[in-house]
């Protein structure tokens, strides 16, 4: 499956969140899509179809494609800990969600593209992999000649939210990991416990 670059409303609608972030369409029309709208009946969903779901979710939230995200599940189920927190610590800390969550981009999908096309920096050196894990005190910044990009310019400009596992610095457009956040901290509605029990069948 290529990586989804569809209506976003849309997967929003299939799975009932704003996962994208605030939509305006959805607000409007928060039901699932389909020809007969919300007076459709739907089936009641089985356990396997709410934990399958659960796990479509997190994947169109992350933007992570299958093989990626069975992967990483596979990492965090040989660690010590609660493998459902691990799995998302461990997708908190990709590249492309550490440059989204620092506001140097304002999506996931515009977090990656800055680091393909080389914008972005980790502990100094430019590096073009978007699923990268970043560690702990390692440092993620903007490389000196794409500072004065608009789209970066513009998404900081409007940055507002601070996370308590990234130290950002404002002069030098860089902030350091600190640690992989606490399930608490991850602002995303994911149910991670379903898609551990999806996975563990």
């Amino acid at each position: 499956m290529a990586r989804y670059i569809g209506p976003k409303t849309k997967i929003a609608r299939k799975f009932k969140d704003s996962i994208y972030g605030p939509d305006k369409y959805y607000d409007r029309k928060n039901y699932p899509p389909g020809h007969h709208g919300n007076s459709r009946r739907r089936r009641k969903q089985s356990e396997y179809g709410i934990q399958l779901q659960e796990k479509q979710k997190a994947k169109y939230t992350y933007g992570i494609l299958e093989r990626q995200f069975r992967n990483v599940f596979a990492k965090a189920s040989r660690k010590k800990g609660i493998t459902g927190e691990i799995l998302l610590q461990l997708i908190e800390a990709r590249l492309d969600n550490v440059v989204f969550r620092m506001g140097i981009a304002p999506t996931r999908a515009g977090a990656r593209q800055l680091v393909s096309h080389q914008h972005i920096t980790i502990n100094g050196k430019n590096l073009s992999v978007p699923s990268y894990s970043v560690k702990p005190g390692d440092v993620v910044g903007v490389r000196e000649k794409s500072k004065s990009l608009e789209a970066i310019t513009n998404s900081l400009a409007s940055r507002s939210t601070n996370f308590s596992w990234i130290e950002w610095n404002e002069d030098q457009l860089s902030g350091k990991f600190l640690n992989y956040p606490e399930r608490d901290e991850i602002p995303e509605n994911i149910k991670e416990q379903l898609i551990v029990e999806l996975y563990s069948k």
